[in-house]
């Protein structure tokens, strides 16, 4: 039992085998802040294409979903002003319509989203302005690069769920480990997993290693 970890994130981390499976392109060349007075990001790639396109976003307060954005945001000189304590559903819709009603939020996004928090959030009142700034593509493979029978494999987006079945079939030895709730909604039902404590890829590895452990 062989019991590698593979991740499919486009990050590195130490104890695993590097099997990215997506990667990243801007499609703007420029960001309209004109109509906004608050950003709003949902993950840490819109934080680093917003930054590539226009370092004026800087200038903007940020709302934050999830410790990596927020951390990347202030690593970048961002100023985040609140991360709301949920990212699903109804929860985010009350927390934003309570705290930033009267604000004029961007919402800068990628082409495709899992989570339509513009619609969602109109239903409680919440007007988004929206502007895609990049896409997520699927890197290709060959089929005698699928992961080894046994393999936790780690799922940290639903485009890597996606794009690892673009390349592979799974193995009903496989076991994911997902980043979270909304992940989760995207792995086909036949797959066994298990979820990571906290939605970062540091939890993800730290449940692979328990996995493999026991």
């Amino acid at each position: 039992m062989s019991n590698l970890i593979y991740l499919l994130s486009p990050l590195k981390q130490e104890g695993s085998i590097f099997l990215p499976m997506i990667f990243f392109k801007n499609v703007a060349k420029k960001i309209d802040f004109s109509k906004s007075d608050t950003l709003l990001f949902t993950s840490k790639q819109a934080v680093e294409s917003a930054n590539e396109i226009d370092e004026t976003w800087k200038s903007y307060p940020s709302i934050a979903i999830g410790e990596a954005t927020k951390k990347r945001i202030e690593e970048l000189g961002g100023t985040v002003i609140y991360t709301p304590s949920n990212f699903y559903g109804k929860v985010l819709a009350e927390e934003i319509k309570e705290y930033f009603s009267d604000r004029k939020i961007l919402y800068l996004r990628p082409k495709k989203v899992s989570f339509d928090s513009q619609a969602h959030l109109a239903q409680y009142g919440i007007v988004l302005e929206e502007q895609i700034i990049y896409e997520t593509g699927c890197k290709g493979y060959l089929p005698e690069q699928k992961p080894d029978e046994n393999a936790i494999i780690i799922f940290t987006s639903p485009s890597t769920i996606h794009c690892f079945f673009k390349n592979f079939s799974w193995d009903k030895s496989y076991t994911a480990v997902l980043i979270g709730e909304a992940t989760k909604v995207h792995l086909p039902d036949y797959c066994d997993y298990v979820i990571a404590d906290e939605p970062l890829i540091r939890s993800c590895m730290e449940k692979a290693f328990s996995l493999k452990k026991g």
